[in-house]
Order: C-alpha cells, then sequence, then structure tokens
C-alpha cells in the first residue's frame, strides 16, 4: 500500500513535469522508477520490468493507458499527460536499456505443464522464444507477480486492449497459468 501511494504522490509531480515545453524522457523517467524500479528490477510486485522492452510495444501500452483502453488508475492519469511524441520518447529511453536480471525461483517442475500449456496455446506462433520482437513483448525474464495478475487481468477480461489474449487465456485452468507465469519468469 504504501508503494501504491507513494506511486501516486509522484505521477501528480510527474504531471506538473510533463506539461513543461522542454521534455526529456530521462527526467520524466524517474517518475517511472517510483514502481518500475531507479536500475529496471521493480519494486511494486505487479508492477512490469520496461527497461529493454520492446520500444514498439511499451509505446503501444502508454497509448492504450492514456486512452483508457487498457485501464489502470495509475498509469492512466500518468500516460494522458503526454502527447504522442513524447510517450514515443518515454518508450525509446527504456527501450535503449539493458534488460535486467531479476532473480526467480527454478521452474523446473512446471516446465513441461507450461510447455504443453504454450503448445496448447500456440504462444509462439507470435512469441517465439519469449525475448520479444518488435511488437510482441519479451515475457522470458518478466517478473513472476506481473506475469501471474497479467494473465489473469486477461482471463477474468479485466485487460480488454487485446481481445485475442482475453479469448485466449480464459481456455486456460489457474494451475497452467500458474506454470507459464513460473516458467517464463524463470527464463
Amino acid at each position: 500500500m504504501k508503494h501504491r501511494l507513494l506511486c501516486a504522490a509522484l505521477i501528480a509531480l510527474g504531471a506538473s513535469a510533463a506539461l513543461a515545453q522542454d521534455f526529456d524522457a530521462a527526467v520524466e523517467a524517474e517518475t517511472c522508477a517510483a514502481c518500475h524500479g531507479a536500475d529496471g528490477v521493480p519494486v511494486v510486485a505487479e508492477a512490469p520490468i520496461i527497461w529493454g522492452q520492446q520500444f514498439y510495444y511499451l509505446y503501444v501500452q502508454l497509448r492504450d493507458y492514456a486512452s483508457d483502453l487498457r485501464a489502470n488508475e495509475i498509469m492512466g492519469p500518468l500516460a494522458s499527460n503526454y502527447d504522442k511524441d513524447q510517450l514515443k520518447a518515454l518508450a525509446e529511453y527504456f527501450a535503449a536499456k539493458p534488460w535486467p536480471d531479476v532473480p526467480s525461483e527454478s521452474a523446473a517442475d512446471l516446465a513441461s505443464e507450461a510447455k504443453a500449456a504454450f503448445s496448447a496455446g500456440e504462444c509462439s506462433q507470435c512469441h517465439n522464444n519469449f525475448d520479444g520482437d518488435s511488437r510482441i513483448p519479451r515475457l522470458a525474464g518478466q517478473t513472476y507477480d506481473y506475469l501471474s495478475s497479467t494473465f489473469h487481468a486477461f482471463k477474468d477480461r479485466v485487460r480488454m486492449n487485446a481481445p485475442d489474449k482475453a479469448f485466449l487465456l480464459e481456455t486456460f485452468s489457474d494451475d497452467e497459468i500458474e506454470a507459464m507465469a513460473r516458467y517464463l519468469a524463470a527464463l
């Protein structure tokens, strides 16, 4: 709860800075660090790793937050303070950062269940080796908490900015989602 309040306070401060005429993505990114981490390792459990994520994917997500297509009480108000070029500059800034090494518990015991679920969902058709590619987000090494909450948000039709994912994930059991999230986090 403390992290959420801190994030909200920093968003309010960052919102006024976003309106300034001289936009500096590195300065704006300081606000992002409150949740996503100053070193790329999220400090809020369900915040994703954004350092080293794919540029176009980051841009689309920021745009979706700004338009409320992807609803989030923190990211929506923050992203709506930026124009298209500023959103692109932020996406470029984070995409150019190195992907952080976030320790995750081994998922070797879940590998066969996760791989079976990936196969059934034909996940590799788009996600290939889960390292991301332009418009496809990197999932390998993403945090377990983010992956699990995101998969469930799609499954429960809370996150609706990718309807095909909602349709697909509602076909998986909670155990399969757990296996996929743990396996991907450990890659």
